[in-house]
């Protein structure tokens, strides 16, 4: 049914009565890195299959994120392996600028000493000496979560060789004018005094105030309103729309400035909402992003009032005073003055915050290096508009395109010690200099270097090709270019995709980085709440998998992964999926004890049972669904597959079906064996990519292979028998309701009860064994008295039920049961038939109270039958 994988002859192998997880993860992690199955060759003939890791920061450690990620990834590379693939997880780490330059000054605040002490090259030193030491803690527990990524080909997006490429870039864009330099507004944070990307700035609603101020006197005066005052000081005009007609007198005159004693023109600008508060705006280029853009439009100078920490510059009483200080001071200036018209606070407004260390954003403006994303983003957008790249799921699109094609040219320049720096030199008479990898800097008295660095999104953005060894036309970039699917959050869609689909087709001649972006969502907790550290949910998935090993952990991620959609998960939940390990290995165990084996070929159809063929036609089915998942990335969906198919179908049902085989013996029960063999086989490696570790163990046990990590993926035979599946359904209609009728009489589970299965003219008699043996029933002895009788699917049960209940309790019982939903019948068709009541209540209600009438319907049958069912007196 199924192709035969690597299998030796082997006798009764054993396993232990449990599970134990920590006994076999780590052993069984090292053997297969050792054995070198995950890594990958260029010099292959198998078909290519690349997936980049998201590079972590080398400051990180492994969180539920990354687990969830990391997951899918290997779950996608292990299944594509098993394949025949030629299969190249690229690890490797992000040199994360700001947050690692942030880490060893505060090691250094310890010592008593500053970055500035040690001077550039020295603290870079450091910076090196601390990521030897202690940076890269998330290998070791990728390890722990059984990532096969390619360990000797890990990069580091400092390393020379993607230092190479970096410079390479940054030239070639410089060279072709999409790399410019020049003042802008950027997000700026006043305590990592560097400029950082829209990324690193979170947003919160924090609580400050909204101030009216009026500016002018009389019938000249305006009135704008803030929530940061200290700015007025850097105003250099007012705006207002051009056809508000509220202010047409004053547009082209000007106003005075409170507490400045300058005087500022009244611009028109359609960039103002005459609808918004009072429809007149003040305007600081130097401080805001959009007020810049009005300035530009209306040649405003540029009045910088605020240093890089957030002081106060601007001459007069406020000079020296922290921003928020200036804050307070100013407002009570204007307020003695009587020019504030009304204040509101607390006022709740979105803050950016640096990411970093949690200080609030300022926006500044600044002298920074910038990339013209123009054309490149127009590439971007092109390349999924005509098919090169497919997003899925497909409805994110919308927000990919809603991205690229608005991108704002991208500042790319940090205030930084740690990162690649510039490669620009000034020269001593105004000469710039940009140096590619190959050329020589230039020497000589007065030349420096540009001293910023460049974003890490720079650097991260050429992982695809960069990783690889470009500039280089190599072995690897030939084999492995473009990626076959990138997988990641669609939180940073916006950012890291964008920047690798801008620079693979730049670089790569118009070849996107990837042919498909899976996106996926973010880890919730089982609420649905964001984890955070500050909300008290933040789980480490190490913990997890200490109690309830990996297996169990990346089983429940895979559980929950929709595509584009949040992960929902609970401690419970993960107790569940080792449970299912357990499951798995208890089963596999009593297999083997039964002489479950994989050894020669299986036995043609016709000399199977119906419940040896419904096993295996299910089992192809399972096969062609799961393949079909993967295919979809329905992470979510092949999971659930395969957990009702092994523990549903094969450990509750086919293996409790063929125990009265194996008890009997002979060549059924020879052909069963080889048959549950096949079975555990498949399933096995079907659930491999998800749970490998308790897979590898019992796989290898089983079938004697190497490892199931090289095992052939299994395959559809096309082998299919519906009269077979109908037969076992109806075996299984008729089990599932004798259970149903026991459980309502009050039976326990294994209670055994006198019956009679009146089967002839069916299909299930040659079931009858394994369905007495399953539902507890005794052979009917010369003294049998039915005293309930069940007709299912065409057969009769008849069971003698004296002696093991109460019949006159249990009849008063499911008579004071039919009274109640008789009662409850009653009430919700007289509300439905209320023709006022359903003129005045909401539809919601009704329908509740439809469900309410034919949920009692139901109790009404049931119960009646029930009552039929019982003895007589």
């Amino acid at each position: 049914m199924t192709e035969n994988t690597q299998q030796s002859n082997h006798s009764a192998p054993e396993l232990p009565t449990q599970y134990t997880p920590a006994d076999v993860e780590g052993p069984l992690y090292e053997r297969w890195v050792e054995r070198g199955y995950f890594e990958a060759d260029e010099k292959s003939d198998k078909p290519p299959y690349t997936i980049v890791i998201p590079p972590p920061n080398v400051t990180g450690s492994l969180h539920l994120g990354h687990a969830f990620e990391h997951t899918l990834i290997d779950a996608l590379t292990r299944r594509k392996r098993m394949q025949g693939y030629e299969t190249l997880w690229q690890p490797g780490m992000d040199h994360a600028g700001i947050a690692t330059q942030n880490v060893v000054e505060r090691e250094l605040a310890k010592e008593g000493v500053s970055r500035h002490d040690l001077g550039r090259e020295a603290f870079v030193e450091r910076v090196w000496q601390w990521k030897g030491e202690s940076g890269g803690q998330i290998s070791g527990q990728m390890r722990r979560l059984g990532d096969g990524v390619a360990w000797s080909r890990e990069r580091f997006t400092m390393d020379e060789g993607l230092s190479k490429s970096v410079q390479t870039i940054f030239k070639r864009l410089y060279d072709d004018e999409l790399i410019y330099r020049a003042e802008r507004i950027i997000n700026w944070c006043p305590r990592c005094l560097t400029a950082i990307s829209d990324i690193e700035v979170e947003y919160q609603d924090d609580e400050g105030e909204l101030v009216s101020i009026r500016y002018g006197e009389g019938d000249a005066s305006i009135v704008v309103a803030t929530t940061r005052a200290e700015t007025m000081l850097g105003d250099t005009a007012v705006a207002v729309h051009p056809e508000d007609e509220r202010y047409a007198h004053l547009v082209g005159t000007e106003i005075e400035l409170p507490l400045t004693g300058r005087r500022i023109p009244v611009v028109a600008d359609e960039h103002v909402d005459p609808e918004f508060g009072t429809g007149a705006v003040k305007v600081t280029p130097a401080h805001d992003p959009n007020d810049f853009e009005i300035g530009r439009r209306h040649d405003l100078p540029n009045l910088a009032v605020l240093d890089e920490r957030g002081v106060i510059t601007a001459h007069g009483p406020f000079q020296g005073l922290d921003r928020f200080e200036a804050r307070s001071a100013i407002v009570g200036a204007l307020r003695a003055e009587g020019r504030i018209v009304s204040e509101k606070r607390p006022y709740t407004h979105s803050v950016g915050h640096c990411s970093r260390c949690k200080t609030t954003i300022e926006p500044r403006l600044s002298m920074q290096w910038w990339v013209k994303v123009g054309p490149l983003a127009k590439a971007a957008g092109d390349a999924v508009r005509d098919g090169k790249v497919k997003i899925h799921p497909k409805e994110m699109e919308s927000r990919y395109f809603g991205w690229v094609d608005n991108l704002h040219d991208w500042c790319i320049s940090r205030q930084l010690w740690w990162g690649h720096r510039i490669p620009v030199w000034y020269g001593p008479n105004g000469e710039v200099v940009c140096v590619g990898p190959d050329d020589e800097a230039p020497t000589g008295e007065g030349w420096t270097q540009d001293t910023d660095v460049l974003d890490t999104w720079f650097s991260s953005g050429l992982w695809p090709f960069s990783t690889l060894g470009w500039p280089e036309q190599t072995p690897s970039v030939e084999k492995f270019y473009p990626n076959a699917v990138l997988v990641t959050g669609y939180d940073i869609l916006f950012f890291w995709v964008a920047r690798m689909m801008m620079f693979g087709l730049y670089a790569m001649d118009g070849t996107p980085p990837f042919h498909t972006i899976a996106l996926h969502g973010m880890v919730r907790d089982q609420f649905g709440k964001k984890m955070s550290k500050s909300f008290g949910n933040a789980v480490n998935p190490l913990d997890w998998m200490d109690s309830y090993g990996s297996d169990a952990v990346r089983f429940t991620l895979a559980r929950g992964a929709n595509p584009g959609v949040d992960v929902p998960i609970g401690e419970d939940w993960v107790q569940g999926s080792r449970n299912f390990a357990n499951k798995i290995w208890n089963a596999t165990r009593f297999a083997l004890m039964n002489g479950a084996t994989v050894e020669g070929e299986l036995p043609p159809a016709e000399q199977l049972s119906a419940t040896d063929r419904w096993i295996l036609s299910r089992l192809n089915s399972v096969v062609a669904e799961v393949d079909a998942y993967y295919d979809d990335y329905q992470f979510a969906k092949l999971s659930d597959t395969l957990f009702h198919f092994a523990w549903d179908e094969v450990f509750d049902w086919y293996v409790e079906l063929s125990k009265t085989t194996f008890m009997a013996g002979g060549p059924a029960a020879d052909a069963s064996r080889r048959v549950l063999g096949e079975v555990l086989d498949v399933t096995l490696r079907l659930l491999h990519p998800i749970v490998p570790f308790v897979t590898e163990t019992l796989w290898t046990t089983l079938t004697g292979g190497e490892s199931v990590v090289i095992a052939d993926w299994p395959k559809d035979s096309g082998f299919r028998d519906e009269a077979a599946e109908r037969e076992i359904e109806t075996v299984q209609q008729v089990v599932t309701e004798v259970r149903r009728f026991r459980s309502d009489q009050g039976l326990q589970p294994g209670q055994k009860v006198p019956a009679q299965l009146e089967l002839s003219g069916t299909a299930l008699a040659a079931h009858e064994a394994a369905m007495r043996s399953l539902l507890r029933l005794q052979p009917a002895g010369e003294d049998f008295s039915a005293t309930a009788s069940l007709p299912v699917a065409g057969a009769r049960v008849a069971l003698d039920l004296s002696g093991t209940i109460d019949v006159e309790a249990e009849r008063k019982r499911l008579t004071k049961d039919l009274g109640a939903a008789e009662k409850e019948k009653a009430q919700a068709t007289a509300k439905l038939g209320n023709e006022a009541f359903l003129a005045k209540a909401p539809e919601k209600v009704v329908d509740k109270i439809r469900g309410r009438l034919e949920a009692a319907e139901a109790d009404i049958v049931r119960i009646t039958a029930q009552l039929a069912a019982l003895p007589q007196a």
